[in-house]
């Protein structure tokens, strides 16, 4: 239904939203109350459990590849030879039908940075290709 050019359903789906809801003035939740509009549940947050199964986080998958290319790296250069900021390697991955660019550069300034954010796993796996600050 159109009122003066605005779709009416369509405003009143978005005002159901939680998002939305959440956004609106406590006066403008009571006066769309009086009308009889509620805002929709929000599906709840997938348990931790669940969330697990599906497989490494984005984190997790950028890490692996950022070590796979260290590895070649260190392989082909030596681990004398410090990688440079602008330094990219092409890696094959899993399930990836063409190779991978990683800026191996700027991951591993990164995850030096970050690296009090690493798990005991990860530092262990930096230390073994001689990474010294890990």
């Amino acid at each position: 239904m159109l009122f003066e050019g605005d779709d009416i359903g369509r405003w009143l789906q978005r005002q159901k939203n939680p998002g939305t809801w959440a956004q609106l003035l406590p006066k403008q939740q009571e006066r769309l109350a009086k009308l009889g509009v509620q805002p929709a549940e929000a599906p709840a947050p997938a348990p931790a459990a669940t969330r697990a199964t599906k497989g490494p986080s984005k984190a997790q998958q950028a890490f692996q590849r950022g070590l796979a290319a260290l590895t070649q790296w260190v392989e082909r250069e030596g681990v004398d030879r410090p990688v440079p900021r602008g330094a990219v390697v092409e890696i094959a991955v899993d399930g990836e039908a063409a190779p991978v660019i990683v800026k191996l550069g700027v991951w591993v300034s990164n995850t030096k940075t970050r690296r009090d954010k690493l798990t005991q796993e990860q530092l262990d796996a930096l230390r073994k290709l001689g990474v010294q600050w890990a």
